[in-house]
C-alpha cells in the first residue's frame, strides 16, 4: 500500500469509514441506573467524560508509526482474513494530522505514539524516529521499543536519557521472548527508571512461539518492580495475567478491545472475571489501539461502561489509573 493509492480513504469524513460488523453502534449498551449513559458516538465522548467528572482520556495504548511502517500494517490487517480467519477494516485510515487531530477531539491530553519493530536491527531507528515525533508535537509522548537482541543495553539507556517516558513490546509480532537473557540489561534500566512498558504477551489474536504469561512471570520473578501494563488484558489468558496484577504492584492491565464488541461483548465476559475487575480497579488502564481498530473508537468506552462496574470504576480506568502510570496528574 502507498500513499497514492489510498489517499482518498485517508482524507474521506469519518462518518464514511468502515466498521466491522461486530460493531456496538446502533446497539444499545445497558447499563445499572446508577451509572451515567454511555456515548454511542465517538462525538459524545467528551460529554460523557464532563459527565463523569473527568478532564480527559488517559488512553495508553494509542500507535503512531512512520509512514512506510505504518502502511505495512495497514496492508497486513487488510488482509486480516487471511491472517486472522476473519475482516479487520482500519477505522481511522487518515494522515497523521488528521489522525492526531482524531484523538485530541475524543479528549486525550497526552498522546502515546507506541511503535514496535518485527526484526533485530529495528528498534534503534524505531527510537530516534520517536524523538523527533514526539519533539514536533507538545502532546505527544516520547515512547520507545526495544528487542531482545544485545544492542538493547545500549539504545534502551539512550532512549531513557533522551527523554522517552513510555515503551511498547510486541511478542507476537517480534517472535521472541520477553525472559531472554539479552533483554535483562534493559529490563534493569526499565525497571530503574520506572519507565512504563505496554507490552502485548497474549496469545491472542494469534498464538506466537513466546506468547503468554509463563515468560512475563519469569521476567518479574528477576525484576519484580518493573512498571508492565499488559496490552488487552492479557487476552485471552485474561486470569493468568490478572494474577500477576494482583501479585504485583507494578503490574497494570490495559483495556485494548476488551468488551468492545469485536472478540467479545460485555456480556459475554465471565461474571467470575467481572468480579476480579472490581478488586482490580486501580490497575486496569485505558487502551485502544487507535487507529487500527475495526470499529469506532466509543465502542471501547461504552463496552467497558457495559460491565456495570459502576461510574467509579469507569473513573479509575478512563482517567485516573492512566493518569498515574504516564505522570499526567
Amino acid at each position: 500500500m502507498n500513499d497514492s493509492d489510498d489517499a482518498a480513504t485517508r482524507t474521506a469524513p469519518i462518518a464514511a469509514a468502515n466498521p466491522a460488523p461486530e460493531t456496538m453502534v446502533g446497539r444499545t449498551v445497558e447499563v445499572p441506573d446508577t451509572m451515567t449513559t454511555p456515548p454511542h458516538t465517538d462525538a459524545q465522548i467528551p460529554a460523557y467524560l464532563e459527565a463523569l467528572g473527568l478532564p480527559a482520556l488517559a488512553d495508553i495504548h494509542i500507535h503512531f508509526l512512520p509512514e512506510n511502517v505504518l502502511d505495512k500494517v495497514w496492508d497486513y490487517f487488510d488482509n486480516a482474513a487471511t491472517n486472522y480467519g476473519r475482516d479487520w477494516p482500519i477505522t481511522y485510515r487518515y494522515d497523521t494530522d488528521r489522525r492526531l487531530r482524531i484523538v485530541r477531539e475524543l479528549g486525550n491530553r497526552a498522546i502515546p505514539a507506541l511503535t514496535y519493530p518485527h526484526k533485530p536491527g529495528m528498534a534503534a531507528w524505531l527510537n530516534e524516529w520517536n524523538a523527533e515525533f514526539a519533539a514536533a508535537h507538545d502532546d505527544v509522548i516520547h515512547c520507545g521499543t526495544l528487542y531482545a537482541e544485545p544492542e538493547c543495553a545500549d539504545y534502551v539507556p539512550q532512549a531513557l536519557a533522551a527523554g522517552a517516558t513510555l515503551f511498547k513490546m510486541h511478542v507476537q509480532v517480534g517472535v521472541f521472548s520477553p525472559d531472554d537473557p539479552v533483554l535483562d540489561p534493559a529490563w534493569e534500566a526499565l525497571e530503574t527508571a520506572q519507565a512504563p512498558i505496554v507490552i502485548h504477551a497474549g496469545s491472542a489474536p494469534l498464538p506466537g512461539r513466546y506468547t503468554g504469561p509463563q515468560a512475563v512471570a519469569n521476567v518479574l520473578a528477576r525484576f519484580p518492580d518493573l512498571k508492565l501494563v499488559i496490552a488487552h488484558m492479557g487476552m485471552p489468558e485474561y486470569d493468568e495475567f490478572a494474577s500477576l496484577a494482583e501479585e504485583f504492584d507494578n503490574v497494570h492491565l490495559d483495556t485494548t478491545m476488551f468488551a468492545s464488541g469485536y472478540f467479545s461483548s460485555p456480556a459475554e465476559v465471565d461474571p467470575a472475571y467481572r468480579e476480579r475487575l472490581v478488586g482490580l480497579q486501580d490497575k486496569i488502564i485505558l487502551g485502544s489501539d487507535f487507529p487500527n481498530i475495526p470499529y469506532p473508537y466509543v465502542d471501547q468506552i461504552s463496552g467497558l461502561a457495559g460491565l456495570g462496574l459502576g461510574d467509579d470504576w469507569m473513573r479509575s480506568v478512563l482517567w485516573t489509573n492512566g493518569a498515574t502510570v504516564l505522570g499526567l496528574d
